[in-house]
């Protein structure tokens, strides 16, 4: 309610603004240029100042303190007690906590906060705090930005939603330059509009339930001592007697990042709480593989060898996410898979997801589908009875393409992934046309919020989708098993990760999730 009236008031000083013929009284704001009305109505409104000598510099690059501030402004954000000695302190901790942006992303300890702001983390704080429910659709405004893959997979939903609101269109070349500096005018610019536009936001995604729901699958759960090797037959993931078997569990967060989720004590916890699989993500952009290629393995191989030591089931995740295209690392990933399917051989608990969400300008046929056939072909000359989990484009929803020319070979499934705050009848359609396709389905990644993490937690829709999937016995993993500020994460923030939890250490997101590891369909 506070922020919108402070938008309404707001609006009406622009508008004023704009009938007077409101004009700039910086000096470096020269008449007629393309950034004077957007500086000019700032002014006037007291969202923002310039410099002492009377200057506004709008090629300068606005800092992380000035965009958060500016922007707590336009919100009717009120800043929290100074904890730091910064001028923009009180802002910052008030955004920070307000979930406008993440700890890691300018952290509180201030280091970051006369920095210039990347493009990206920018967009990210502007939509969330005044336009949070606009949506953007991945394919259609993806299209728009020609350096797609430099965009953080963090990133995606804020960005997009911004193209498809018409706040952002990217330069003369079709680039938004995602981790460059942005200028002083050009924030105004992004404001201006952003203004204009709060408060017409559309709603959030409903739940749509399918009209005709088949039979539930009869299916059996439990471990890897009770099931044994896992097969596929027809589109259903069965033990090594050939009964339909359904595997559900967490998939961590970034190794890189919260790795001490990934231990023998987390792991055990989950399985306690009735999950039979654990989801490894080895990121390999982002500080991950790519980065530290022994480091990152032996995290990866320690995770693996967790789920084991806990009966569990395990899928070892080549999580590729800004680096959108599976076939730029291809040497790499045969490299990984053949040295990680040579060590799990013998081990039945251990499924291969060789590419977690293909995205960007990406095809099935051109890069995707290429890939998955070297990589299965690398897995089998080391692991021949493995199941391998295949994603494909568009964040591994496009299994339509997939099941119109599916990759050749034996226990081989497709991946689907959705946040039940962003997706809904469409993607379960494109599931069941898949499996009336005979391509198999499982849903290695999904989440309770929208698909940045944040927003939510949309429990109604996510039990729409877990029903959905219990009634067609489709495994799942869910993110993210961590204590991360945002509403997908499992765990409140400052859970230990070595003791047993009780229900008081899950958020909303965990109670919901773990409450559905033990469905019986």
């Amino acid at each position: 309610m506070r922020l919108r009236r402070a938008l309404s008031r707001l609006a009406l000083l622009c508008l004023c603004a704009l009938l007077m013929g409101a004009a700039s009284a910086f000096s470096d704001v020269p008449a007629g240029s393309w950034y004077e009305g957007a500086v000019a109505e700032m002014e006037e409104t007291g969202l923002l100042s310039g410099y002492p000598d009377g200057s506004f510099g709008p090629g300068d690059p606005v800092s992380a303190a000035q965009f958060v501030s500016i922007t707590a402004r336009c919100a009717g954000l009120t800043p929290v007690p100074d904890q730091t000695g910064h001028w923009a302190s009180g802002a910052l901790q008030a955004a920070l906590q307000a979930g406008w942006y993440d700890w890691d992303e300018i952290p509180p300890t201030g280091e970051t906060f006369d920095r210039p702001i990347p493009r990206q983390l920018a967009v990210k704080i502007l939509m969330r705090a005044l336009l949070p429910q606009v949506r953007g659709d991945y394919v259609t405004e993806s299209r728009k930005i020609r350096d797609f893959s430099q965009l953080d997979g963090r990133y995606y939903e804020p960005v997009l939603a911004a193209y498809a609101a018409g706040i952002l269109h990217g330069d003369s070349t079709g680039n938004f330059s995602p981790k460059n500096s942005l200028s002083r005018a050009e924030a105004c610019i992004l404001f201006q509009k952003a203004l204009a536009l709060a408060g017409t936001e559309g709603p959030a995604v409903q739940p749509d339930v399918p009209q005709e729901v088949p039979q539930p699958a009869v299916t059996v759960q439990g471990g890897v001592s009770a099931n044994g090797w896992l097969q596929v037959t027809g589109t259903q993931l069965c033990n090594e007697r050939g009964e339909p078997v359904v595997l559900r569990g967490m998939s961590s967060h970034g190794l890189q990042w919260y790795g001490q989720f990934a231990g023998a004590q987390p792991i055990r916890n989950t399985a306690d709480f009735g999950a039979n699989l654990f989801r490894a993500a080895m990121y390999t952009g982002e500080g991950g593989y790519f980065s530290d290629p022994a480091g990152m393995e032996q995290k990866a191989a320690a995770a693996v060898d967790a789920a084991i030591a806990n009966d569990m089931y395990v899928i070892l995740d080549w999580h590729i996410l800004s680096d959108g295209d599976p076939m730029a690392h291809l040497a790499e990933a045969e490299a990984f898979f053949t040295r990680m399917a040579r060590r799990y051989r013998d081990c039945p608990a251990v499924l291969y997801e060789i590419c977690n969400e293909p995205n960007g300008s990406v095809t099935w046929e051109g890069d995707v589908k290429p890939y998955a056939q070297r990589i299965v072909k690398t897995i089998r000359a080391q692991s021949p009875r493995s199941v391998i989990l295949i994603g494909s484009p568009t964040w591994s929803q496009d299994i339509h393409l997939a099941a119109q020319s599916p990759v050749e070979g034996t226990d081989l499934m497709y991946t689907l992934h959705f946040y039940a705050g962003t997706h809904g009848a469409e993607l379960r359609q494109r599931i069941d046309s898949a499996l009336s396709a005979e391509l198999p389905i499982f849903v290695s990644e999904w989440g309770t919020s929208r698909a940045d993490g944040s927003g939510g937690v949309f429990l109604e829709e996510s039990a729409v989708w877990l029903d959905f999937l219990a009634q067609r016995g489709i495994s799942w993993a869910n993110w993210s098993l961590c204590d991360k500020g945002e509403t997908s994460a499992a765990l409140r923030p400052g859970t230990p990760a070595g003791r047993p939890w009780t229900w008081e250490d899950l958020t909303g997101s965990g109670q919901f999730v773990f409450s559905r590891f033990s469905d019986q369909t």
